[in-house]
């Protein structure tokens, strides 16, 4: 998510989690005093011992807080299978504010820099795809108290939607592959399509009254039978998967493609790729964050490595000129920090928060 100048309110995504989880990950603001009556937190009454072993420190709830080390902030989220509540919580696990949206969450959203809520909502179909955990299908814009301003729906929206610098709507979709590419596409599972046929994404920006005014589309770009799906044990209803879509500081667009290991740029004026990263050193990512020095953050889950026998997490922060990766966190015993699908880091002022699909929650310093 690219963060711009603004007086008070610093955003982070949320996305609703795997069945019967709960969304980690949301929004932080400078001040928490600042919203809404929300109080500040003193590391004097909100200190307890935090487990530096992760296995020991998973569950759910409120696990620990060292307010004296934690970022100061409140956190935005939507579980993924409740009925559109989002909720707006403290560092301490406080309800600092609610809104009641007309969808489920499907899956990402975020406080825009007026303070509005923009939020990607699910809205099944017969499809493979609107059949999915990962359905979209609308995107809105809804005030503090939970009005929607404006609306856009797509059948085949998906995961991700941005609100773009124009005030146009970027979405990403998926259709089925036509026979003649989806026959090219190498890995996965002979015989596990979806009804004989391959889905695959494209984006989609619409004006906020519904009118398609720009699409790009994976497959005249990405090369089925070299771009593969990187794990051979996958299924091949999907070739692509992507799972984020961003608008970078100059205006060319960030795409995450989790079943083939790949990040991309594309420039916007031509739609060329400008920039990729694939498998190895990625596998099955989530959550590419450009940072302030043009740098990338990325949640690297790695269910299924191609550089090493077995899997785990990282965070990584990757050059996007050279794609050398300049920093990473990973634990001393790896396997002990592994989430395969969904989560996301976040790069705060006091370090890095993660937020893994089991919802564990860890600043990494």
């Amino acid at each position: 998510m690219v963060d711009r100048p603004r007086a008070k309110i610093t955003r982070r995504n949320f996305a609703g989690m795997c069945i019967g989880g709960a969304v980690a990950c949301g929004t932080a603001f400078d001040s928490v005093s600042q919203v809404r009556g929300a109080q500040s937190i003193s590391s004097s009454t909100a200190k307890t011992a935090i487990d530096q072993n992760p296995i020991r420190r998973r569950g759910t709830g409120f696990r620990s807080l060292d307010a004296s080390r934690a970022s100061p902030g409140l956190t935005l989220f939507s579980p993924m299978e409740g009925d559109g509540m989002v909720y707006l919580i403290d560092l301490m696990g406080k309800i600092v504010h609610t809104w009641k949206m007309p969808y489920p969450p499907g899956l990402y959203g975020y406080l825009t820099d007026k303070g509005t809520l923009f939020y990607n909502g699910k809205s099944p179909n017969d499809t493979f795809l609107g059949k999915a955990p990962f359905k979209g299908g609308a995107a809105l814009e809804a005030d503090w108290n939970g009005k929607v301003l404006w609306e856009v729906r797509h059948p085949n929206h998906h995961h991700d939607g941005r609100l773009l610098k124009n005030g146009n709507v970027l979405l990403l979709c998926a259709t089925e592959l036509s026979n003649d590419v989806a026959r090219k596409v190498q890995g996965g599972r002979p015989g596990t399509e979806e009804k004989g046929k391959i889905w695959a994404d494209y984006l989609v920006e619409m004006t906020k009254d519904g009118r398609s005014v720009w699409e790009w589309r994976s497959w005249e770009h990405l090369d089925p039978a070299k771009d593969i799906i990187t794990a051979f044990q996958d299924e091949r209803s999907e070739w692509t998967h992507g799972n984020a879509v961003m608008e970078l500081p100059d205006g060319n667009l960030l795409v995450s493609f989790r079943d083939i290991s790949t990040i991309i740029k594309i420039e916007r004026r031509t739609g060329q790729i400008l920039w990729k990263m694939g498998a190895p050193p990625l596998s099955g990512q989530h959550a590419p964050t450009p940072l302030p020095n043009d740098n990338i953050l990325i949640f690297d889950n790695g269910p299924h490595r191609l550089d090493e026998s077995f899997p785990f997490s990282r965070v990584i922060e990757v050059n996007s000129r050279t794609s050398e990766i300049v920093w990473k966190y990973e634990e001393g015993i790896p396997s002990n920090f592994f989430s395969p699908r969904i989560s996301n880091a976040q790069r705060f002022p006091m370090g890095i928060r993660s937020s893994m699909m089991d919802g564990l929650d860890v600043f990494l310093k």
